[in-house]
């Protein structure tokens, strides 16, 4: 694998479901079932035992964890219990106590009173990339190093290693990278479609090697222009889908600090191109009338493109064909032509060990199950046919997102804009987007570069303070 760059994506990649209600005390929940297949559960459970690296005990079996989606699954979401919270629960009795704060703007406001009052939070993901490095900071004091709890040269630690040390503040580790994935953005389109515009199937494409930015264009001018009512790119996440591409970050890490890459040819030139998919008609963002999103219309036949975390299809089958149809399937996001390799939207499934938590213990030996099931093929293989039993994917589905792990894996690229700062992170999260609104690149580019080296100056000039 290639030396890992540290950036982070504007796209956030949680494998989660978001409601839009407010943070509250009250809203708070704790499971101790496990549902799951009774053979998978016996086989998942004599794998673990065989094997011997999930050891030890916990005193305390609560672990607390704020966030705005829960780890525990119910039958009634259409979610199963993964693996390794079965094994979490199976072998050391531990039980995740779910406090919630699903308005995502509200979140960071609930973590910093929780630190405050003593409640005792014990972990929160960060894996949105918007937690690192700001976490760290003397300032926030949000999360404390995870190094005293895991050993990252461990058998079960040491393949994420690399991944992990390229995250480093201060030589220490704030965030617990469990796994780097490519399910971040995937472009979601339906094959009847494809079909009946007489359009090549993008799977067969990628497999060509023929998936690119001028494959995909292509695509675009012949299905929107042969029908007024054909719609190109929609959701809220394709620009960034997009911007990923190219393989260079909006903000980098670069011999320890923090570089803005605003500026960065390669930033023009996806910027550039995207205001001209605008130009031409391509983009579908509400229909060309606001911020609502239409995945359903790829299921009607309408849509070509719906670029968004794999997440949406984490369901059982009549749930996601009743958005995407029967015919749904995905690829990775085009090629970026001129890139020197295929670079995807990258995520991390990371974790952060919170200031004041009263069982970190408790987190490590979570993880330590998270990183049991990656790693054992036969743990590992069960996680996979909960694709295809519970969610109702086929073995081609699996096989490509499998391939766009390994993409992410080779040539990861994470863009820190959001962890920088709220104010950074909101900034670029806006910016980078206008041009598939009609705002020209140089006009945005001149407003916004100075800003963003001064955020990023102000973190640089902390870390002597450390």
């Amino acid at each position: 694998m290639r030396k890992l760059k540290a950036f982070l994506s504007a796209v956030l990649i949680t494998t989660a479901t978001f409601a839009a209600t407010a943070c509250s005390s009250k809203d708070s929940s704790s499971s101790t079932d496990i549902i799951m297949d009774e053979e998978k559960r016996t086989k998942l459970f004599e794998i673990a035992e065989n094997e011997d690296l999930l050891k030890g005990e916990i005193e305390n079996k609560k672990i607390k964890w704020l966030s705005n989606w829960d780890i525990n699954p119910d039958v009634n979401s259409g979610k199963y219990t993964p693996p390794d919270l079965a094994l979490f629960k199976e072998i050391y009795g531990g039980e995740i106590e779910y406090i919630a704060c699903t308005k995502s703007d509200l979140l960071y406001d609930k973590l910093a009173k929780s630190i405050s009052s003593g409640e005792g939070v014990d972990f929160f993901y960060g894996g949105n990339l918007d937690a690192f490095p700001r976490g760290a900071l003397n300032d926030n004091s949000w999360f404390v190093p995870a190094d005293d709890y895991i050993d990252f040269d461990s058998v079960l630690w040491k393949d994420v290693k690399t991944a992990n040390d390229e995250l480093l503040w201060g030589g220490k580790h704030y965030l617990a990278i469990t796994q780097v994935t490519g399910s971040n953005v995937a472009c979601i389109y339906n094959r009847k479609t494809m079909q009946e515009a007489g359009l090549e199937d993008p799977a067969d494409l990628y497999r060509k090697g023929k998936w690119d930015w001028d494959a995909f264009e292509g695509m675009l001018e012949k299905f929107v222009g042969s029908d007024s009512n054909h719609y190109g790119i929609d959701g809220w996440w394709f620009e960034f889908g997009l911007i990923n591409t190219i393989g260079v970050p909006a903000v980098g890490i670069e011999d320890g600090k923090l570089k803005s890459n605003v500026g960065d040819p390669a930033m023009e030139r996806v910027q550039n191109w995207m205001y001209d998919l605008y130009q031409k008609g391509y983009v579908a963002v509400g229909e060309a009338s606001g911020w609502n999103v239409f995945p359903q219309h790829i299921g009607e036949g309408s849509l070509l493109f719906y670029p968004v975390g794999l997440y949406e299809l984490y369901y059982k089958p009549e749930q996601w064909k009743a958005t995407y149809g029967e015919d749904a399937f995905f690829v990775p996001m085009p090629k970026d032509p001129k890139a020197d390799a295929q670079y995807i939207p990258v995520g991390m499934e990371a974790y952060a060990f919170v200031n004041g938590g009263q069982n970190p213990e408790g987190v490590a030996k979570f993880l330590d199950c998270k990183r049991f099931v990656l790693i054992n093929k036969e743990a590992r293989s069960i996680a996979d046919s909960t694709f295809i039993d519970d969610y109702g994917w086929t073995q081609e589905m699996l096989d490509m997102k499998d391939e766009m792990d390994r993409i992410a894996e080779e040539d990861p690229v994470f863009d820190l804009s959001k962890g920088v700062s709220k104010d950074c992170g909101e900034l670029l999260d806006t910016e980078l987007r206008k041009t598939t609104r009609g705002v020209p690149w140089n006009e945005t580019y001149e407003s916004i570069a100075p800003v963003v080296e001064k955020y990023i100056e102000d973190i640089n000039n902390s870390i002597s303070d450390q």
